[in-house]
């Protein structure tokens, strides 16, 4: 929860920063309303106000949501928050097993692991897990999958 928490606060910044930027030319701009060009500070608050709920309600939401189950020869993941995803993967079907860390990942010690299969629709990422799961994780799937593979005809 914590690392889509960290993206959403990062995202608002990086919006409410341009807004800042953007509102330092505001009253040059003759096109504008009179109201807007005398506070153009409203631009960064506006947009504070737009963006900040989804960064509040999102992470709890797709915490609650987002899960992941390893089955004999099945890979079931759920994610989402405004619409969700089941994504079932069979096991024998899989490619490639990837781990990877983005730099909050790396900062809260957690991974994505990334499933991918010849198929778009069957591929699948696992987001957030402890970096310890990810790496168990990436490494049985790529032995069972070796073990179950089909030659898909």
């Amino acid at each position: 929860m914590t690392l889509w928490f960290l993206e959403g606060v990062m995202g608002l910044l990086f919006m409410v920063g341009g807004a800042a930027l953007l509102s330092l030319w505001v009253g040059s701009w003759s096109w504008l309303p009179d109201w807007l060009t005398a506070r153009p500070w409203l631009l960064p608050v506006a947009v504070a106000a737009v963006l900040l709920p989804p960064v509040i309600i999102e992470p709890p939401l797709r915490y609650a949501v987002h899960r992941w189950e390893l089955s004999g020869d099945i890979v079931y993941a759920r994610s989402g928050w405004l619409s969700r995803e089941w994504v079932f993967v069979p096991v024998g079907r899989i490619q490639t097993v990837d781990k990877t860390q983005g730099w909050f990942e790396r900062l809260l010690g957690l991974a994505t692991v990334e499933i991918r299969t010849a198929s778009y629709a069957g591929s699948s990422s696992i987001k957030g897990l402890d970096y310890e799961i990810a790496a168990r994780l990436a490494e049985d799937l790529s032995h069972r999958a070796q073990q179950l593979r089909d030659d898909a005809t």
